[in-house]
């Protein structure tokens, strides 16, 4: 027993040194069993992810496969035929609907003449057949409505839009061409009585059409007007027949409320 103890004194005051040298050893041995633990989850998330990313990849690979097998691209195309027809007549039908649009508007113009007198005196070279300008409107107007189609559809080749559309190019410049010369020079090809009848015309016209005169006032004014644009000025029948339907109209004034209480006789009673 004292051999034993005397051992164990003679080994620690020869390795005494060791006593600061076990927590170091006992640090890295922690540090070592620390850093192969974190090694091992590691691998397991790397192969957990791994797995995941395959069954990803599967889904996606199926998600594609629907695609193609079920989505727009497994529609049939448009037949190349049918591309190049449309191709072919959307134009031509736009520009023939256009066209016709154009026609109506410049027979809207014409119309508002045809139809006011009181324009017509205002501006009468509109409707005086001597000027060549208004004779060339109108023949280029007359050759528009002849060949203005019922529908874009029946300007079915090029040749017949282009002819339509030269004529109703036409019709467009001359009318304007017509109504620029109408305004600027107005009366000045009428002599000085000629003017006068004409603006005596021009006063009487809202007298023939004004509600509150008497019938026979109307028809007074009216029948004055027609006998100072005699020989002036050739008015169109569109023209003539607006205006009597106006000249002729009733005037339907308010009725008088009958007496509160009964008539007089009745009062009387």
């Amino acid at each position: 027993m004292n051999e034993a103890i005397n051992n164990i004194l003679n080994f620690a005051g020869h390795y005494w040194w060791l006593i600061f040298a076990a927590p170091v050893v006992i640090g890295m041995f922690r540090s070592a069993l620390s850093g192969d633990r974190r090694g091992r989850r590691s691998g397991s998330r790397d192969r957990f992810e791994r797995g995941s990313g395959s069954a990803e990849g599967l889904a996606n690979n199926q998600g594609q496969n629907n695609q193609n097998t079920y989505g727009p691209a497994s529609y049939p195309a448009t037949p190349a035929w049918r591309q190049q027809s449309q191709a072919a007549e959307s134009p031509r039908e736009r520009e023939a609907t256009r066209l016709i649009a154009d026609h109506r508007a410049v027979n809207a113009r014409w119309l508002e003449y045809e139809l006011d007198v009181g324009k017509l005196i205002d501006y009468p070279m509109m409707s005086d057949v001597r000027e060549p300008l208004t004779v060339e409107f109108i023949r280029a107007k007359r050759l528009a409505d002849g060949m203005k189609p019922e529908s874009p559809q029946e300007l079915d080749d090029d040749a017949r839009l282009a002819e339509y559309r030269q004529a109703v190019r036409n019709f467009e410049v001359s009318f304007d061409v017509a109504e620029r010369e109408a305004k600027r020079i107005k009366d000045q090809h009428f002599s000085a009585p000629e003017q006068q009848r004409l603006k005596t015309a021009r006063k009487l016209l809202p007298m023939a059409v004004d509600a509150a005169s008497t019938q026979a006032e109307r028809q007074l004014a009216y029948s004055r007007a027609r006998k100072e644009l005699d020989g002036l000025i050739a008015l169109p029948d569109e023209a003539l027949a607006a205006l009597e339907k106006r000249v002729q109209a009733e005037i339907s004034g308010p009725k008088a409320d009958p007496l509160p209480g009964g008539s007089a006789a009745e009062k009387g009673k």
